[in-house]
């Protein structure tokens, strides 16, 4: 005889029946797959207002028409040139640079490893500033030359105009080759040395084995540099617009802000997110190509080879030049004028605009930081196909270029200030005004879209060096996800948090098309200050705030250098080959 089962368990154990922590499971998937996907959702929306204000604005095919006869080919024009030009020159800098820091010993190779990454702190309209001053018509160097050679006016002699797209090719070069540089030394420091010494044992020199060995290997990290700096180019707008020179970011403001053309606008923001598609895509495409794997397990340290007298003078110089031209020369000009104006630095308007940068990057920081938390812990707990695919979408924000962003932002947000403003005059006859499109609210949005990207892959990364047996050893002793999350994991990823925020920290303190279309009335930060400084020719007034904002970058850049010179044991040995007359 057995006794009847509790109806409890009789619940549980009926067939097409779940069983209650199978059902939990479930319902904690749905509600980490939903916010996944309102947050993608979010993101997506500035991409959507802009594709839809383009496609069915005021003007339709015939604006488009107006914009391909007047304006819209030299805009392609100069952003194609600019970017093929800043390409090149990136690529052969930050390869050459790369190679020669990891590759040979020679005196200062330690100095130029950090030294190459410091030009990331500084902003590029920020060079173009000190650049500016530097080499213009009534700077130091055409002076000087004047006074030597006893010319009078601009008709006795020829100089290089640094507004032009030249000019802004080399401020961009000097200003991004640091991402190439990145990426082609993190290639170089993983690489066996037993690729290099099998292409030398079948005959090939060092030039041949660099530039069919080591080069194709390091090609899928080179291209995601170059990914990287071509974004940077298509999204710049201190320099272009400082130097005149039309381009499809420019055009945008010139048509959106000037002419108060608004479908015309989005219509230049969607040819810009072509731009940034096709990149997407070709940066993918030559990963994909150019796979290569090693066969063996085991991975030899590379071997530094030492350099003659003269070789060591060469290496000494290639590290030397684009450090002192992207980093060393524009803050020394930075500085020496900050000092000019030393005294504006306690003043109640510097002050003022201080804590307002610090506090929005602030803000920022700890909402891109807790937002990218959010995924990738809910993708360590497990998603479904769905939401891995929203995580795709939510981290294309970095592409956006910030001018886009602004648009796609001010559409939505301006059309709900203005429902809610006619519902309140309606209802109650008061007006609400701005509530989003003219806050900090939305500045903060932009930010949040715009560097998600940073957040979610940083820590991403650091959950990833967690063994997932932590996670099994604390539920086993009744913590819940939540509770795993803050008492397990956070401890441990406190680095990876920390470079996280100090990243986004630095880039919303340079962050500027975004920032000058969005923010609110009489909101002035360090970077649309140093704007208007420099737009109104006040360039030695400009160089304070542009101090600041390069003092700031420095901290991140130092992280990511020390990142790099750990991520191989080999760093810490410093091996190199012994000298010949040794």
């Amino acid at each position: 005889m057995t006794l009847p089962a509790p109806a409890a368990l009789a619940e549980d154990t009926q067939p097409n029946r779940k069983p209650a922590f199978t059902r939990r499971a479930d319902k904690a998937l749905r509600v980490r797959a939903a916010g996944v996907s309102v947050l993608a959702a979010l993101i997506a929306v500035p991409v959507l207002a802009v594709v839809w204000t383009a496609l069915a604005g005021d003007g339709g095919a015939g604006n488009w028409q107006a914009l391909w006869n007047t304006v819209l080919p030299t805009y392609i024009q100069n952003t194609l040139v600019i970017g093929f030009g800043v390409a090149l020159l990136t690529f052969l800098i930050g390869v050459a640079t790369a190679w020669t820091v990891t590759m040979y010993a020679f005196p200062g190779r330690r100095f130029f490893e950090v030294a190459l990454l410091l030009p990331l702190a500084m902003p590029a309209y920020v060079v173009a500033y000190a650049y500016t001053d530097f080499l213009d018509y009534a700077g130091p160097v055409q002076i000087f030359l004047r006074d030597m050679f006893g010319w009078q006016s601009p008709r006795d002699y020829w100089f290089p105009s640094i507004r032009s797209v030249g000019g802004a090719i080399a401020m961009m070069t000097l200003a991004f080759y640091p991402y190439v540089y990145l990426t082609a030394r993190t290639a170089f420091v993983e690489q066996s040395a037993n690729l290099l010494e099998a292409a030398r044992t079948l005959g090939g020199g060092q030039w041949e084995s660099f530039r069919r060995v080591a080069l194709p290997v390091a090609w899928p990290s080179i291209a995601v540099g170059l990914s990287l700096t071509l974004m940077e180019v298509i999204s710049d707008f201190g320099v272009v617009q400082f130097f005149a020179v039309q381009t499809l970011t420019t055009g945008l403001f010139n048509v959106w802000l000037i002419m108060a053309d608004r479908a015309g606008g989005a219509q230049i923001a969607l040819v810009l997110l072509a731009f940034v598609a096709a990149l997407l895509i070709a940066e993918r495409r030559a990963r994909i190509r150019k796979g290569y794997f090693a066969l063996s397990s085991t991975h030899k340290r590379p071997v530094r080879r030492p350099l003659s007298r003269a070789e060591t003078g060469a290496a000494m110089l290639i590290c030397f030049l684009p450090f002192a031209a992207g980093f060393l020369l524009p803050f020394g000009l930075l500085a020496q004028h900050a000092l000019g104006h030393a005294g504006d630095m306690l003043s109640p308007d510097f002050l003022s605009m201080v804590s307002r940068s610090l506090g929005l990057a602030a803000a920022a920081s700890v909402i891109v930081v807790a937002a990218g938390l959010g995924l990738a812990y809910s993708a360590r707990l497990g998603l479904n196909r769905t939401a891995r695919a929203a995580i795709r979408v939510a981290n294309l924000g970095y592409a956006i270029p910030g001018a886009v962003l602004a648009i796609g932002i001010m559409i939505p947000f301006g059309a709900f200030d203005r429902l809610v403003d006619d519902f309140m005059r309606a209802q109650f006859g008061i007006s609400t005004g701005l509530i989003l499109s003219g806050s900090v609210a939305g500045l903060l949005f932009a930010y949040l879209v715009r560097f998600l990207t940073i957040s979610h892959g940083t820590l991403e990364s650091g959950l990833g060096r967690i063994r997932p047996s932590l996670d099994m050893a604390a539920r086993s002793l009744g913590r819940t996800s939540f509770r795993t999350l803050t008492e397990m994991h956070l401890p441990l990823l406190r680095g990876s948090l920390l470079t996280a925020a100090l990243i986004i920290f630095v880039d919303v303190m340079k962050e500027l098309p975004a920032t000058l279309l969005l923010r609110p009335f009489n909101f002035d930060t360090l970077a649309t200050t140093a704007y208007s400084l420099a737009s109104d020719e006040r360039l030695d007034a400009a160089a304070l705030p542009s101090l600041a904002i390069a003092l700031a970058g420095l901290i991140p850049v130092f992280l990511l250098s020390r990142a790099i010179t750990h991520a191989r044991d080999f760093e810490a040995g410093d091996e190199t080959l012994p000298s010949p007359t040794s």
